[in-house]
């Protein structure tokens, strides 16, 4: 279940990243370069590693735990967009094609990121592209909502579209690691607990 919950907390760090950036026009920096590292890490030890440590999921624990719980903090449009995003990664999971190409052009990036910053507005231009090219057209169309000022932007649109491949590839791990519909129904218990416990290590 801890691998499911950190799969989940970087699903719902990199949505909360594209929130901030839809409503407020950027993100925060260093929740927004763990997950975008994620994209490059493609052979890690477990799944804690992907992210680099538990420390730099702190928010998307955070936010996992407020979701959990069902309370006034809990926010329904960032649960609307994680849902659209799950499913979206099982059509991406269909098309072993476009999965080989993402990984391919994510290689080729990869090199180009040695020499700038994770979250260097070129690295996020690519990132966005890929997404728009490969990603977005196998549907559901990830709807995001906030400032027209912003999002009218291209650049914001490109990092928006970066941070959502982020969170499919969280998508990604969370199947990997045994992640079904029926966890948020049957095991959430297990899943608040686990979460707890990661924040109780921090």
């Amino acid at each position: 279940m801890k691998d499911r919950v950190i799969a989940l907390a970087g699903l719902l760090q990199a949505i909360e990243q594209v929130q901030l950036m839809a409503n407020q026009g950027q993100a925060q920096t260093d929740p927004l370069q763990t997950c975008i590292g994620s994209l490059f890490v493609f052979d890690a030890a477990d799944s804690e590693s992907i992210y680099g440590n538990r420390h730099q999921l702190k928010p998307g624990l955070k936010r996992l735990q407020k979701q959990l719980d069902g309370g006034i903090e809990r926010d329904d449009s960032l649960t609307r967009i994680a849902l659209n995003m799950l499913h979206l990664e099982r059509q991406f999971n269909r098309h072993p094609d476009v999965m080989a190409a993402v990984h391919a052009e994510l290689e080729n990036i990869r090199a180009d990121v040695e020499h700038k910053s994770l979250t260097h507005p070129e690295v996020l231009a690519a990132l966005g592209r890929l997404y728009a090219e490969k990603v977005s057209p196998l549907g559901p169309k990830i709807m995001v909502q906030g400032n027209p000022v912003y999002l009218a932007q291209s650049q914001v649109v490109a990092e928006v579209r970066a941070t959502l491949l982020a969170g499919l590839r969280a998508a990604v791990l969370w199947r990997q690691m045994g992640g079904t519909y029926w966890d948020f129904f049957l095991s959430r218990g297990k899943m608040a607990q686990a979460v707890r416990e990661l924040q109780g290590l921090i």
